[in-house]
């Protein structure tokens, strides 16, 4: 009998956040055994319903999603899409210029099928959404990690992006506000980047689909925004501002200046139409989610439930003796900071899976976006404050006698 094993092109991809810790919780649940998920960013199971409106809307539509639509999607939806990036200053956007997908993590699939060949280099931080790695590494390119300052409030090091530039770099990309620290990039950041990406002819691939999940009234600048003279590719969604994760809504627009990135638009609108369209039914509602009040926003201000759990997570894992943790500026994920010496840690993973197997809580290690050193660990804070204080209570009584070996 013919053996069938997985593509060698898999050998190098690595995609940890649904790596062995979370296999192994995985087996656990099998076996009745309940796990409290700290794991990944989906609303939806923790009390975050979507807005009535765009339930309401997508019922009523739904007739209309039953055929395929235009590769590129929807007019409505493309529409709202542009007048969007009208709002947020992202320059040079048509209507052939956007692309609908299931959810961002298509377009992102997309747009590095579409860019790499062996050999071509792209710049992604770290730590990172390890999606963009394993996405760039299977379409065949090489993915050169830069530098985000954990001292300097997660920032991307920008000495560390220049030195790694070769004549092989196509692309660098920008992942504003953060997954998975929850920093918010000022200005003079991101207009550091652009002056970087202008000096060396790089396009920019700009994740910003938590631009809608901003506390303590801070802006999020599209770094687009900032260079219409160079060529971006912008990625967002409604999975997270919208609680409709499962719906599998997102969209990629190319902005600024094309004229240089012909042919790569080219493959991208071969790649678009040979899946022959986004899930219709989702496009049909993203006119109304982008349209109107943004229900999100009352979430976010002092007494929404996402700033109140933001406040309560930030002030519970700085209590814990070894454990230090950069306030979030958006979204719902913190990444704290353990103190690996005196704890004895030198495998995050390790870490990681001990935890889940006596306190039967899943967190994810650093190692799982990318970060080199074993001193970090994402939480998303999505669960009621009252799940949270049980989980940090787990985490205190766990590190009081840990030790690796």
């Amino acid at each position: 009998m013919q053996k069938f094993e997985k593509s060698r092109k898999l050998d190098h991809v690595s995609y940890d956040v649904r790596g062995p810790v979370v296999e192994e919780a995985a087996r656990m649940a099998e076996r009745n055994i309940q796990v409290l998920k700290l794991n990944i960013g989906n609303p939806a199971p923790f009390g975050f319903s979507a807005p009535q409106e765009i339930i309401d809307d997508m019922q009523r539509m739904l007739k209309d999603g039953e055929g395929y639509s235009d590769s590129k999607g929807v007019f409505s939806a493309r529409k709202a899409i542009m007048q969007y990036c009208q709002l947020k200053k992202i320059p040079n956007v048509g209507i052939d210029d956007i692309y609908t997908g299931n959810g961002v993590s298509e377009m992102i699939s997309m747009s590095m099928q579409g860019l790499l060949d062996a050999g071509d280099e792209i710049l992604i931080p770290s730590p990172d959404y390890p999606l963009w790695t394993a996405c760039a590494t299977l379409a065949g390119g090489t993915v050169l990690h830069y530098r985000c300052a954990e001292e300097n409030h997660w920032f991307p090091d920008l000495d560390d992006i220049e030195s790694k530039i070769t004549e092989r770099t196509k692309g660098i990309v920008v992942i504003n506000p953060n997954n998975p620290t929850g920093v918010l990039y000022p200005k003079e950041v991101l207009q550091g980047i652009v002056d970087i990406a202008r000096r060396h002819r790089l396009i920019i691939f700009a994740d910003e689909i938590y631009d809608r999940l901003v506390f303590d009234g801070k802006e999020h600048i599209a770094i687009a925004s900032l260079c219409p003279d160079l060529f971006c590719v912008n990625f967002n969604g409604l999975s997270k501002s919208h609680r409709i994760a499962g719906f599998r809504s997102g969209w990629m627009c190319l902005s600024g200046d094309k004229e240089y990135a012909k042919g790569y638009i080219e493959g991208l609108n071969m790649l678009s139409a040979m899946r022959l369209c986004a899930n219709v039914p989702a496009q049909l509602i993203i006119q109304t989610a982008l349209g109107g009040i943004q229900s999100a926003d009352e979430l976010l201000l002092p007494g929404g439930r996402l700033y109140e759990q933001r406040e309560f997570i930030v002030d519970a894992l700085n209590k814990i003796p070894g454990i230090s943790a950069v306030r979030p500026d958006a979204a719902f994920y913190i990444f704290p900071k353990i103190d690996t010496e005196r704890y004895g840690i030198h495998d995050d993973e390790q870490l990681t899976l001990d935890f889940l197997h006596e306190q039967r809580v899943l967190l994810v290690p650093g190692k799982g976006f990318h970060l080199e050193t074993p001193d970090h660990f994402r939480i998303v804070y999505l669960p009621d404050k009252a799940t949270l204080a049980t989980a940090m209570e787990k985490l205190e009584a766990f590190l009081k006698h840990y030790r690796q070996r």
